[in-house]
């Protein structure tokens, strides 16, 4: 009878919801509230200096309790104080879905880090591998979308893709449990990118780093990668010419032109990423990302 008992009252408890929730949960209902607050003042046509009011609220709140979620931060070459990523609370805004971390950067074109916990990450990923447009579309591992370009673009940027260059094959640092280093830029347009960035994520315990910083190497060209560029920059000019004297506009020309600048970017960057690693550079690539990676780790 007393064993009876005892798994009764267990089972009320459970389902009486005894187990406290996490921090971690405290800060995604919070958070996923106050966008349903956001949505209805936006559907009701509010005012927009008080949305803006109520969401600037809404996000210093958020900001605190994310803050100490994730916990105090010290790593060599950033500031001690973050910013939350979460810059807008409507779905109607770019930059809305980000991932939830608090973000410490050294100016506006310095180094960052993006520090979140791996609970977060997991459940970005989940909702981010629901998504029923295949572009915006990341898989739910954690290891295969950091060799994803989206998770990059997605993670790190609001209003800027990420275009990887090559990959960056470092050492795991000790204590870490996993790491992965990509060179490649952020830009809003398609084509080679002047701007090369080398992007470490790294994870420890549960929480996640993901810094990136202008690469301090210089990267050269390759004629090979830029001609596949050239060819399809001159297909492009050719439709555009096609489209604009065409008699009756045509919009098949259209869609032709942009699937020869997609594919022509697509194949380009593939030419980088096969290439980049034969180069005599890359080793002081991979040096530069490895002192990140033990930067962040600690060491």
């Amino acid at each position: 009878m007393r064993l009876i008992g005892f798994a009764l009252l267990g089972l009320a408890l459970f389902a009486g919801g005894a187990v406290a929730a996490s921090p971690e949960d405290d800060y995604v209902a919070a958070r996923d509230k106050d966008i349903a607050r956001i949505k209805h003042l936006v559907a009701a046509n509010a005012d927009d200096k008080k949305v803006q009011a109520e969401q600037d609220k809404m996000i210093a709140d958020l900001q605190s309790r994310l803050d100490a979620n994730v916990g105090p931060f010290a790593v060599a070459g950033y500031p001690t104080a973050g910013k939350i990523t979460l810059e807008t609370l409507s779905d109607g805004d770019i930059g809305f879905g980000q991932l939830d971390g608090m973000v410490h950067s050294a100016g506006d074109d310095g180094p960052q880090v993006i520090v979140t916990t791996r609970g977060l990450v997991d459940r970005w990923l989940r909702d981010r591998s629901a998504e029923k447009d295949a572009e915006l579309r990341l898989p739910a591992n954690l290891e295969a979308a950091l060799r994803d370009d989206g998770f990059y673009t997605f993670a790190v940027s609001e209003d800027a893709a990420f275009g990887k260059t090559a990959e960056l094959t470092i050492a795991k640092p000790a204590g870490a449990d996993l790491v992965v280093a990509a060179l490649g830029g952020f830009a809003q347009d398609i084509g080679p990118n002047p701007r090369q960035e080398i992007v470490v994520t790294l994870q420890k315990g549960g929480r996640v780093y993901i810094a990136n910083q202008v690469a301090k190497t210089a990267i050269g060209k390759f004629d090979a990668c830029e001609a596949i560029w050239t060819a399809a920059t001159k297909t492009s000019e050719e439709l555009w010419k096609a489209y604009e004297n065409a008699g009756s506009k045509d919009d098949k020309l259209l869609d032709e032109r942009s699937k020869a600048e997609d594919n022509g970017d697509k194949a380009y960057r593939a030419c980088l990423v096969a290439k980049t690693p034969q180069q005599p550079y890359y080793p002081a690539l991979v040096a530069e990302a490895q002192e990140l990676a033990d930067r962040l780790a600690g060491k």
